[in-house]
């Protein structure tokens, strides 16, 4: 199996990409380690991979807009291995709305936070275990709404706020840690369905980011895979016709 033995951290793990991306990691033999905000979800991740193999998970709360949550997932995961071979920054807090007054402060201040301190805080404590590992890898999942001059996502300014302190965080990382052979990854998809035609004029799916994060993993170590940039699906760039035109 692709990466029997592998252990992986992955926030956001309770649903949606967060627990595809576990299952698939751990359907490739890997030891999965799904955090999340709430840990029943987690649990709901972890439990079903534990039933069926061949890999396993084990279920952590984590939430990446508290700094004590986040220092305690990572002393957690210190406690039960000696090193990390991925980390997936997959969680993050989200709300649509192109007014600032579209959410409530706490809810901006979650979103800003967690993604963009939480994130920081985790890779920082979890670095002395990916510095253990052979072959130690850092996987983004920013959204395009992090990619400069992005505007056709919904989501609130705030989350576009995260997430390009995320994109920063992903750029000066790929470049200090590479000479330590640590990979940073990040992957800048449009807005996408989780489930759907995978078809060139369809939406982006959760599947296909998710192949994508597998197939960069899988590489060779000699092959630094910075960034995925998507295209939007097609239909939604097409203009459209003034009334009465054919």
């Amino acid at each position: 199996m692709m990466f029997e033995g592998m252990r992986v951290a992955i926030t956001g793990a309770g649903r949606d990409t967060g627990r595809l991306l576990a299952g698939e990691f751990a359907a490739r033999g890997a030891h999965v380690y799904a955090s999340a905000r709430d840990s029943a979800a987690a649990a709901a991740t972890a439990d079903p991979i534990n039933r069926e193999g061949p890999g396993s998970a084990e279920a952590f709360g984590c939430d990446l807009a508290d700094p004590e949550s986040v220092r305690g997932f990572a002393a957690a995961l210190a406690a039960r291995t000696g090193h990390l071979d991925v980390l997936v920054n997959n969680g993050a807090a989200y709300a649509s709305g192109p007014g600032l007054e579209d959410a409530d402060d706490d809810v901006i201040v979650s979103m800003i936070s967690g993604a963009a301190t939480g994130t920081t805080l985790l890779v920082k404590h979890l670095l002395p275990l990916l510095r253990a590992s052979a072959r130690p890898d850092v996987v983004n999942l920013v959204s395009g709404c992090g990619e400069p001059g992005h505007r056709r996502s919904t989501a609130h300014p705030a989350f576009y706020a995260a997430k390009h302190a995320q994109a920063g965080l992903a750029g000066i990382l790929s470049h200090r840690l590479r000479p330590e052979g640590i990979r940073v990854i990040s992957l800048y998809p449009p807005d996408f369905v989780q489930d759907g035609p995978r078809t060139a004029g369809s939406m982006l799916t959760a599947r296909s980011v998710a192949e994508c994060v597998l197939f960069a993993v899988g590489q060779p170590r000699d092959c630094f895979i910075r960034e995925f940039r998507f295209e939007q699906e097609q239909t939604s760039l097409r203009p459209v016709p003034l009334e009465g035109a054919s």
